[in-house]
């Protein structure tokens, strides 16, 4: 009897990690990867990422039970296109891309009715990008947002929850307008705040100066997730409502901080920090007990095998 098989489009840091993650309670299915750069893929192979790798994409994903598109979202398109003739009856399509409304219609006018598809995305960070930056902790205790497409069946978006529970993370179900209006104000806004304070200083006539002056502050508020100037076009792109709703938000805070540093409002100023630095505190403090929650349920689960608590008798 064949191995049941799960395909990974697009091995980078997500993608392999979802590999990484998966192979530490696998059982009677396989890990295929796909990437269109064959030294990304071979890399994969090498680290443990995947059992096998596969240069056609087509290939890669026919006869899959589960196939996680881990591309850049421009890219979903065109590859929900190029497999859909080829998809499995009853095979589950997800996705990791960070916006969601624009890929779940892509998801319904593409994908044939026997195909289950259920968008994700999940909130995860790290220093470094790419294959070398893979880890199968990245999940442990990140939220995984999950999107199913009304017809998705039951069982099919029970198994894709019951799977990211078993990487450590925390499954949220979501509507993908309201995922892409949350994630624009704490994911995208901030990159685009970034290369705003970048743009402004860097243009600057006393930059050759000031950049010898710029510490580890400075760092922290101009430093970018990816290094790949597309991720970001794309975002904003496919999510470009959401993105200026909040840049337009944001105008208007810094109106208001503005105000109170020119008028020299020392308690209005005192004020706001205090009630941001306590925000911020709260918000932190909440977010370590939830990762510390995940991680103790994840450790009382034992990890038992992907085969007994994912999917049953159907892998």
């Amino acid at each position: 009897m064949a191995k049941s098989r799960i395909t990974i489009v697009g091995l980078g840091l997500i993608g392999g990690s979802l590999g990484l993650a998966l192979q530490r309670g696998k059982t009677n299915f396989e890990i295929m990867g796909h990437d269109l750069d064959h030294a990304v893929a071979g890399r994969a192979q090498k680290l443990g990422a995947v059992d096998r790798t596969d240069w056609n994409l087509i290939s890669a994903c026919e006869g899959a039970d589960l196939i996680f598109i881990a591309t850049p979202v421009m890219a979903i398109k065109e590859t929900l296109s190029a497999i859909a003739p080829y998809l499995k009856p009853g095979c589950i399509v997800t996705d990791t891309a960070t916006t969601k409304w624009q890929v779940m219609r892509w998801a319904k006018e593409i994908l044939p009715d026997t195909v289950n598809f259920v968008g994700g995305d999940p909130l995860v960070s790290k220093e470094g990008t790419g294959i070398d930056a893979a880890s199968a902790d990245l999940f442990t205790g990140a939220l995984y947002c999950l999107i199913p497409l009304p017809d998705a069946e039951p069982e099919a978006v029970r198994l894709l929850a019951d799977l990211v529970s078993l990487i450590g993370a925390r499954p949220y179900f979501i509507e993908a307008a309201e995922h892409d209006g949350l994630v624009a104000g704490v994911d995208h806004l901030p990159f685009i705040l970034s290369t705003a304070l970048l743009n402004a200083t860097s243009r600057s006539a006393s930059w050759r100066e000031m950049r010898r002056m710029a510490s580890y502050t400075f760092r922290e508020a101009t430093r970018f997730a990816s290094d790949d100037p597309h991720t970001y076009r794309d975002i904003c792109l496919t999510n470009r409502q959401s993105i200026v709703r909040w840049i337009d938000a944001c105008l208007e805070s810094l109106r208001e901080v503005r105000e109170l540093v020119a008028a020299e409002d020392g308690e209005g100023l005192e004020s706001l920090f205090t009630e941001m630095l306590a925000t911020r505190g709260k918000w932190l403090q909440g977010v370590d007990e939830e990762q510390s929650e995940a991680r103790r349920a994840l450790e009382e689960a034992g990890r038992r095998g992907l085969r007994e608590l994912l999917f049953g008798s159907r892998f």
